[in-house]
């Protein structure tokens, strides 16, 4: 067909010409519609590429493992180890210390089970490099988890230590204070409290742990590698309870405003944010941010120099080994018993400030300055009124420590971290 303005020339299929020159004006739209026509082979055929490239991949899989096998009896053998031809020690790849064996059916044997590997290989949040954001982002998420619900669960003892701390003529002892809540408030009533609690020590906990690891890398690393690792412990615990307690500071004020008014000030946390808020704004809740700095500074100062510490002492003269010598479950053991003695200590070093910081709270005048009012309280309760309600501090912040301790080491064991002190 060699007539008109233009020609076509077609002997094949219409899908898969190659080419073809069409005259518009004899065959208006066969042009797009052979253009789609061949845009459509091409999907198929990308589709079918796909298909055998994923198959490729899955059989090929078994033999990348192999690979990996093999790449780790090289490495051994340069380093003049010797490598057992059934068994090896999965750590070569990179993988918790495990050793397994399977045959695989689709090519070279391999010494890795495929069902194992990936809980082997991936954490929660994948290999988590020392000292990176993503290490420090995991110690701040576990501060939360080891700080809020533990003071929370507290919050019993919190109750009556606190009022007790306020006026120790309410309570003859514990036991009697919370049967006298419990018989007018119920549960409910056993538990005021608790919501500041957690939200306000969830927040502490997101510093306090956070930031120690931060500034402990900053100081013992950066600035100041030859420096005694206890006073690098007692510099980054301060720096990183400083910043914990501004986030702190509005919570622990409503919270103790709910405790040692009776009846009780408000029935819950926004409650007790919008009437306090409404009296003095945010001045208002961060009126006790001195002498709270003047308690938990010390009390973490305390806790976390004792606990790298006692955490040390237990390796090297209690257990008479290296910590890597034993399992996860006697690390994290070591972990309770170092923050229960922690705790004990720093529950005695910052409980004065801890009555001070109640008395504050609950007594402080309206246009009266932080110094002045801590003056006049002290006048009234003297030396001696410092330590009301120490025993319960001691049992309370021990235990809460421990517990704490044990919480947010299980949970760095979970991400695949080592636990804190004794290296």
């Amino acid at each position: 067909m060699t007539s008109g303005p233009s020609a076509v020339q077609c002997n094949l299929p219409l899908g898969s010409v190659p080419s073809l020159y069409i005259s518009s004006q004899w065959f208006p739209g066969l042009a797009k519609a052979i253009r789609h026509s061949q845009k459509l082979d091409r999907l198929r055929n990308l589709r079918r590429w796909w298909a055998i490239g994923i198959a490729w991949l899955l059989l090929e899989s078994e033999h990348f493992r192999h690979v990996g096998t093999t790449f780790a009896s090289t490495e051994r053998k340069k380093e003049g180890r010797q490598l057992d031809p059934v068994f090896f020690r999965s750590e070569e790849l990179g993988v918790p210390n495990t050793t397994c064996q399977r045959k695989n059916p689709l090519g070279p044997p391999t010494n890795i089970n495929p069902k194992s590997l990936p809980a082997l290989q991936k954490y929660p949040f994948g290999k988590i490099e020392p000292n990176s954001p993503k290490y420090f982002l995991s110690c701040m998420l576990g501060g939360i988890i080891a700080c809020g619900p533990t003071h929370t669960f507290a919050t019993p003892l919190d109750l009556v230590k606190t009022r007790r701390q306020v006026d120790s003529k309410l309570y003859k002892s514990n036991v009697q204070g919370w049967k006298l809540i419990y018989a007018k408030e119920g549960v409910r009533g056993v538990f005021t409290g608790w919501s500041p609690t957690l939200v306000g020590y969830s927040f502490q906990g997101f510093g306090k742990y956070g930031f120690y690891e931060i500034f402990k890398h900053i100081y013992g690393d950066n600035l100041f590698p030859g420096m005694n690792r206890t006073v690098v412990y007692l510099g980054a615990s301060a720096s990183a309870e400083f910043i914990a307690d501004i986030l702190l500071c509005p919570f622990e004020a409503l919270k103790v405003r709910m405790q040692t008014t009776i009846p009780p000030y408000a029935k819950n946390l926004r409650q007790a944010w919008a009437k306090t808020t409404a009296e003095g704004g945010m001045a208002k809740l961060y009126a006790g941010i001195v002498p709270l700095w003047g308690r938990q500074i010390p009390y973490t100062m305390c806790k976390f120099a004792t606990f790298e510490e006692t955490v040390n002492l237990i390796y090297k003269k209690g257990l008479s080994g290296k910590k890597e010598d034993y399992g996860k479950l006697a690390q994290t053991g070591v972990s309770f018993l170092g923050g229960y003695i922690a705790g004990v200590a720093c529950a005695v070093v910052s409980h004065p400030a801890d009555v001070m910081v109640s008395k504050l709270n609950s007594e402080r005048k309206a246009s009266e300055s932080a110094a002045r009012a801590m003056t006049r309280i002290y006048g009234n309760i003297g030396f001696g009124g410092l330590w009301n309600g120490l025993p319960v501090r001691i049992v309370m912040i021990g235990t809460l420590t421990a517990f704490q301790w044990l919480t947010y080491d299980s949970f760095k064991v979970y991400l695949g971290l080592p636990t804190t002190g004794g290296h």
